[in-house]
């Protein structure tokens, strides 16, 4: 596995707006500071305002007349999937899946998912995600060593949740254990899904969780038909409900089942593009939102199609608006970025070190550039970043205070050998 990188003070100079998405530090429920700067640390923020007093040393990045938030948090994906970007465009989601998932995974081997695995991290970065929390499906270990290297040496900060069904079990704490433990930015949870028959194997996955001090990330109701065998009672009975409980797309559920969620403290994560693609239905949001229920954003993999948060959010907007038909309702844009930012990291347990600019917190932070031909005039910036941006307003995105996009371009990553190498993967698994 990589070791840590090794960090040096960064100064983001008179940026024009910085969206903390921490009220205690600016104005509003965004806390927005105008012409402000935003330090860097040994990996961590530690201060932001205006004229920030630096040590020597460290290095000033001119960010005059641009935004600056923190990195987005990507709730719900899977990374591999772009191994079937482009396929199965005219499916719906059973259809897609056995035409898809279940023809490519068997065929990935260790080579094969370290390229795919490169090309979706790299992805992810560019279009200003900093942490991703991957369900990874049942592959054997040595897939599962190729992936967990590949995502680390991406830069990415990563949740990996892998799933194995119950013979295999042992292999969720061996990889737990063994390869993301070791890793400088990664933790893990155990992977599941709410799958009619399923309870034993959910029981056990509970179970298997509880033991390594983890999460556990699962699948529900994605589809009408997975209200077959009631799976929020069954969750409920297996002792899969709790604060630590990540549910991921959420769609089919009654107002009782709500209920149940938010007394438990499960979190949940919004797929809004993969749901749309999938026909899957619409996840109703506003009613979480009215519950308490924390809820992150998340892009699905490859039925996402590409890493472009900002399309995540625009849609989550959207999407809701158009069943509705009343453009109040949640989530707004401002809270659309919310989503994508602080209260994804709530989402996933994580809000004490990511998610806001908080001095204290890791240095995920992310620098945008309005002066563009899909941004400008300057009219409700907040608003525009999720209405008008596009990942190539990303001029520079650090991790952990470690550049990962300089200047637009990834660093450190050759993009036209990432797609070489996938094509030439992808060739292989599907002939």
């Amino acid at each position: 596995m990589s070791a840590p990188d090794p960090c040096r003070g960064t100064v983001l100079r008179g940026a024009a707006l910085v969206l903390t998405m921490d009220p205690d530090m600016g104005e509003g429920p965004l806390g927005t500071l105008a012409h402000a700067d935003v330090l860097m640390e040994d990996g961590v923020i530690t201060a932001v305002g205006p004229d920030v007093r630096c040590g020597p040393g460290t290095e000033a990045v001119d960010a005059r007349g641009r935004i600056v938030l923190p990195g987005f948090v990507d709730a719900h994906t899977h990374l591999w999937q772009s191994a079937i970007r482009g396929r199965g465009a005219e499916l719906g989601f059973y259809d897609w899946y056995g035409t898809c998932v279940g023809p490519a995974l068997p065929a990935i081997g260790p080579e094969e998912m370290d390229r795919f695995v490169r090309l979706s991290a790299a992805d992810a970065l560019q279009s200003g995600v900093t942490t991703v929390v991957d369900w990874v499906p049942a592959v054997d270990f040595a897939v599962s060593e190729a992936y967990v290297r590949a995502v680390d040496e991406s830069g990415l900060r990563f949740v990996h949740a892998p799933y194995q069904e119950l013979p295999d079990i042992g292999l969720v704490r061996k990889v737990v254990q063994d390869l993301v433990a070791p890793t400088a930015r990664g933790t893990a949870q155990v992977g599941s899904a709410a799958c009619p028959g399923y309870a034993d194997t959910v029981r056990a996955h509970a179970d298997l969780a509880r033991e390594l001090g983890v999460g556990l990330n699962l699948h529900l109701l994605e589809h009408p038909d997975d209200r077959a065998d009631d799976p929020v009672g069954m969750l409920g009975e297996a002792g899969a409900l709790g604060p630590r409980t990540l549910l991921n797309h959420v769609i089919h559920i009654t107002g009782a089942e709500l209920d149940l969620l938010a007394r438990s403290g499960a979190a949940v994560a919004h797929c809004p593009l993969s749901n749309m693609r999938l026909a899957t239905g619409v996840m109703p949001l506003p009613e979480f939102r009215r519950r308490g229920i924390r809820a992150g954003l998340g892009q699905d993999g490859g039925t996402n199609d590409c890493g472009d948060m900002f399309a995540s959010m625009k849609a989550a907007v959207g999407l809701q608006r158009a069943v509705s038909l009343d453009a109040g309702v949640y989530p707004g844009p401002r809270e659309a970025l919310a989503m994508a930012t602080l209260d994804g990291a709530r989402a996933i347990g994580e809000a004490d070190r990511l998610g806001s600019l908080t001095p204290g917190k890791r240095a995920d932070v992310v620098v945008l550039e309005p002066r563009a031909l899909n941004f400008a005039p300057r009219g409700d910036w907040p608003a525009q970043l999720v209405l008008n941006g596009r990942p190539d307003n990303v001029t520079d995105v650090y991790v952990d205070g470690i550049p990962r996009k300089s200047g637009g371009m990834l660093t450190g990553v050759d993009a036209p050998r990432l797609v070489a190498d996938a094509e030439a993967a992808a060739d292989r698994v599907w002939t």
